[in-house]
């Protein structure tokens, strides 16, 4: 997505370019990949709009979301997050520090596969794998190496 793409979008609904709206869109795409929360979002988009609400923030993000220019990623114990990535990947989500990270994938052949043999027609797809990133891994190996092995003493 680019601001660009998300304006023009805007006009084809019939909707106002509103500088509120403008500071949303530059504030999830300098966003990069870390999909953002509603709260970071707004927090970016303020200093832009200071004006801005957070519930103009929320209202403008479902908006986006219900024309597909952004995707919703809601988790159960997490705070929704939000990503301009539209096309087909595979969501690595670290459980130690919560960063999500696209893996572009095969996932679209998936969906061919799935069309021809049962004639289910995918509209939208989400892929999720949980673990540790390479940033979280290490750090982990090395607490488990420092961990003292089971007790194997009997009484």
């Amino acid at each position: 997505m680019n601001k660009e793409s998300v304006i023009e979008r805007l006009h084809e609904k019939g909707l106002k370019v509103t500088p509120q709206r403008i500071a949303i869109i530059e504030a999830i795409e300098n966003s990069g990949d870390l999909h953002p929360s509603a709260l970071q979002i707004y927090r970016e988009a303020r200093k832009k709009s200071p004006k801005l609400s957070l519930s103009t923030t929320y209202a403008t993000i479902k908006e986006f979301s219900r024309l597909n220019l952004i995707k919703t990623l809601q988790f159960d114990r997490e705070e929704n997050r939000y990503e301009t990535e539209l096309k087909d990947h595979i969501n690595l989500i670290c459980e130690r520090c919560g960063n999500i990270i696209d893996y572009k994938s095969w996932e679209s052949a998936i969906r061919v596969q799935i069309a021809k043999r049962t004639g289910f027609q995918a509209t939208d797809s989400r892929l999720e794998f949980y673990g540790l990133c390479r940033g979280c891994a290490p750090r982990a190996k090395g607490r488990e190496a420092g961990k003292a092995p089971p007790s194997s003493a009997t009484a």
